[in-house]
């Protein structure tokens, strides 16, 4: 029988797709990750179900749309999970740092979580707990950062959510979550194959990288924000999605009508400067397991759960369907993975579930809605898809429909709200900045 990889699923918070060296985005810095992409596969076409946390990795793990598995925002009860598959096909499954169940702290088929959650959870209409950042901040006598904390900066009006992490290194979510995962491959004594999920926090918000990270940007172009836009042409739900950005700090960003070039080349510095952060302390998941002996015996998935608009077309963070918002980098490396494999056809981030149990040698279950990948790693790639989809309903944020879709195909994307006769329709062969 052949032996079971051990398997390591990365997921950071709002990256999007151009973040990565190696998928030929030369202004930012990313040696680790442009190693998996070199080494491994990377899905260069991978769209997220859902523009947001929870919606997306509900979809993601449970392999189905929101329609079906019923999650379409943060606090809406999770129904399916395939970790548990694994459990029951003899992984030790770990999860460190950020999956946005709900239930935060269920056992979703884990034997283990460590949970951290959002950098910022200061908002009075969020549930309360402590996670383990939380405990690691009271047992080093600081108080974590939020936007209550940000607040009380002068120029925190002007900031559009970039700060410099003045804390000690250790501290800061995302290499105290990796760097939590490590202990566990350095201590962890069993020997049976693991399922080791690493939620990293960032790079949503507050953009908050450390002044050593931010100055590798000093000289380095970044790329300009989409300006050309005309807002009054949006939708209404679009419109209404900006002005509650302008009259809310969500997650410490303070998004402002007409920002200048010089405060939005700072907003991008500091973002791109924490996926360089990130790409860090991928290097180091990477040594721990060549420490415990098991990196060629392992499989690892690096993608994130949705983009960042980074103002681009007007808007802040994510809730949109535009390609910043929901185009996400998806990479698979390890052993029986093809290296510098390039894919280009359109896949949906939810295929990475059944996807990862195939890889496992477990079957994936008959009702789920997405497709394995595992095909593409073999001689003759699959037929293309037509196109993906992706959903968002019931939010608290986009209040102004009850229902928006999206229908991208590789050269038109159409945007649908059920309750306007307004949309969005983008022909991306002609238009493919835009979209």
């Amino acid at each position: 029988m052949k032996k079971q990889p051990n398997i390591v699923f990365i997921i950071t918070d709002q990256q999007r797709y151009d973040t990565i060296n190696a998928l030929g985005f030369p202004h930012v810095e990313t040696p680790n990750l442009d190693r998996l992409v070199q080494e491994g596969t990377s899905f260069d076409g991978a769209y997220v179900t859902s523009p947001s946390c929870s919606p997306s990795r509900a979809s993601l793990f449970s392999g189905t749309y929101p329609h079906t598995n019923g999650v379409f925002r943060n606090d809406e009860t999770w129904s399916a999970c395939w970790v548990q598959n694994l459990n029951d096909a003899g992984y030790r499954c770990v999860n460190v740092g950020k999956m946005h169940t709900w239930p935060v702290e269920g056992a979703f088929g884990y034997h283990e979580r460590h949970v951290v959650e959002n950098k910022d959870r200061a908002h009075p209409n969020l549930p309360f707990y402590l996670d383990n950042w939380d405990k690691a901040f009271w047992t080093r006598g600081f108080e974590k950062p939020s936007r209550v904390t940000h607040r009380r900066g002068a120029a925190y009006a002007d900031s559009l959510g970039a700060f410099t992490w003045d804390l000690p290194e250790d501290l800061h979510s995302d290499v105290f979550v990796p760097q939590l995962a490590c202990m566990w491959l350095d201590r962890y004594s069993g020997q049976e194959p693991f399922f080791l999920q690493i939620g990293i926090p960032g790079p949503h918000p507050p953009y908050d990288p450390t002044a050593e990270y931010l100055e590798r940007y000093d000289d380095v172009a970044m790329p300009k924000a989409i300006l050309d836009y005309d807002l009054d042409s949006q939708p209404a739900p679009l419109r209404a999605l900006r002005q509650n950005h302008l009259e809310n700090d969500h997650d410490a960003v303070v998004h402002l009508t007409d920002p200048t070039e010089a405060q939005l080349d700072r907003q991008r510095r500091h973002y791109f400067a924490n996926v360089t952060m990130i790409d860090a302390q991928v290097g180091k998941i990477i040594d721990a397991l060549a420490r415990r002996g098991v990196l060629e015996d392992t499989i690892i998935v690096f993608t994130s759960d949705h983009g960042d608009s980074l103002n681009d077309h007007g808007h802040s963070q994510k809730w949109n369907m535009y390609e910043q918002s929901v185009h996400v980098p998806a990479v698979v490396w390890g052993a029986g993975i093809p290296g510098g494999r390039r894919i280009d056809d359109l896949v949906s981030l939810m295929d990475l579930g059944p996807t990862v149990l195939e890889l496992a040698g477990v079957t994936p279950p008959g009702w789920m809605e997405a497709e394995s990948l595992c095909p593409y790693f073999r001689d003759t790639a699959p037929p293309a898809r037509d196109c993906v989809f992706a959903e968002h309903a019931r939010d608290k944020i986009l209040t102004e429909t009850a229902f928006m879709t999206m229908v991208r195909s590789k050269e038109w994307k159409l945007v649908h709200f059920v309750d306007s006769a307004e949309g969005q329709l983008f022909d991306l062969r002609h238009d493919p900045g835009n979209g």
